[in-house]
């Protein structure tokens, strides 16, 4: 018997994307493929060019085994507007049944399907059914748990907040439509402790497991990129967002003679930050980067800095720091004390006290530098690589299709085992 026929929706996936979710799921679904099974990649292009003002994106194309559907409805915003308002497929409904019953998928793994079809597609298909919670859309309208668009999200009051974000409110939240049709689920994945826990804090109903991020098993691993500038520094990676918190990290290079604070990426609070910055000459914006060349960044910088004031689910840009050896100093929020700890890989800060004592001492104490290098990089590879977390999660599939009574699932993932 060959390998499994998997199925991922999802909203957003490459090109059509603007996060690190997005690329997770590429991974996963290239990482299955070189595990010897077929996957198909069906998202949505309309809730992308209805929220994307940019130049076109290019499709790098994807590996043999790896088709990719994009959903196209004729109709940019209505369809994805639809969708969000109503919490099931409009538009695309007939197109997404098709794909899923003519698709003949032993596994459909729902991604962020709240622009694609919300939970009414979670009925559709016959097959086992696992949904990763990249964000945290399943117990939050604005996804994020950031309330009213300035706060830390300590107690629902989504009516309210939805407004601060000048989006219309989804009644369907008040339906129990979620609560019904997540009973078509097999299995719910958070992707870090701290995020099942913030689930369950917010009422989400069923049972989560946690299954990581991972990055593939060569990178990282090819000679070290050329170092792009000879005076120290150190780095931040992200979107230009006020929930990811560099309002509190650019003060402090007014008073940090010794290093220099480089910020990659770009956002709609670029030209604030970089007003806030003006005058200090140790910050400087290096705007969106390729992979390639932001590789020769994480590779020199003194640490990664990664300041965010909301919950994250989990801290993609943390284990790319490691794999290139690089330290993490990392706010103590959501899951990132969860991944310094367990990687020994950084430090942890409250205030900007703290980050400076850390940035500090990882500059002048090149011992304790190599020390979290080599920690953090020995972390990356036994638990957020593709050969640690693939195994977990066809573990999880084979425990989802024993409780389904799926034997055709159960015999090819043993046949594959013991081959």
């Amino acid at each position: 018997m060959s390998g499994l026929r998997f199925c991922m929706l999802t909203t957003f996936y490459p090109p059509h994307h603007f996060g690190g979710d997005a690329i997770g799921i590429q991974r996963l679904a290239r990482g299955l493929v070189r595990h010897g099974h077929h996957v198909t990649v069906v998202h949505d292009v309309d809730a992308f060019e209805s929220l994307y003002t940019g130049p076109p994106r290019r499709d790098a194309g994807e590996p043999e085994g790896l088709d990719v559907i994009p959903l196209r409805s004729g109709h940019r915003k209505l369809s994805p507007l639809l969708t969000q308002q109503l919490g099931r497929p409009t538009l695309q409904a007939k197109r997404l049944r098709n794909i899923l019953d003519d698709g003949d998928f032993d596994v459909i793994n729902f991604h962020n399907i709240s622009l694609m079809g919300g939970p009414g597609i979670l009925k559709y298909g016959d097959a086992v059914k696992l949904y990763m919670a990249h964000e945290h859309w399943l117990v939050c309208p604005s996804h994020v748990l950031w309330r009213h668009n300035r706060e830390l999200c300590t107690g629902k009051q989504c009516l309210r907040c939805v407004a601060a974000y000048r989006r219309p409110p989804q009644y369907w939240r008040y339906t129990g439509l979620l609560e019904r049709e997540g009973r078509h689920v097999d299995t719910f994945i958070a992707m870090s402790q701290f995020s099942r826990d913030k689930h369950a804090e917010f009422g989400f109903p069923y049972p989560m497991e946690v299954l990581p991020y991972f990055l593939p098993d060569d990178e990282g691993s090819a000679t070290p990129p050329a170092r792009p500038q000879e005076a120290p520094y150190f780095l931040f990676v992200g979107r230009l967002e006020p929930i990811k918190g560099l309002d509190d990290v650019i003060p402090v290079f007014r008073d940090y003679p010794d290093a220099e604070l480089l910020i990659a990426g770009d956002g709609t609070y670029g030209d604030v930050l970089r007003a806030q910055a003006a005058g200090i000459e140790r910050v400087r914006f290096l705007g969106r980067l390729t992979p390639e060349e932001l590789a020769a960044y994480y590779a020199h910088a003194l640490a990664l800095i990664v300041p965010s004031v909301c919950y994250e689910t989990f801290g993609i840009i943390l284990i790319e720091s490691f794999t290139h050896g690089t330290p993490v100093i990392a706010r103590r929020i959501g899951p990132f004390p969860e991944i310094v700890e367990a990687s020994g890989g950084g430090e942890l800060f409250s205030n900007e006290d703290e980050l400076k004592v850390a940035m500090r001492r990882i500059q002048s104490d090149p011992e304790h530098r190599e020390r979290l290098s080599v920690a953090g990089k020995a972390a990356r590879k036994r638990l957020w690589s593709e050969s640690a977390v693939i195994p977990r999660y066809l573990d999880l599939v084979r425990n989802a299709a024993k409780r389904r009574g799926n034997s055709r699932v159960l015999d090819a993932l043993t046949e594959r085992v013991s081959a």
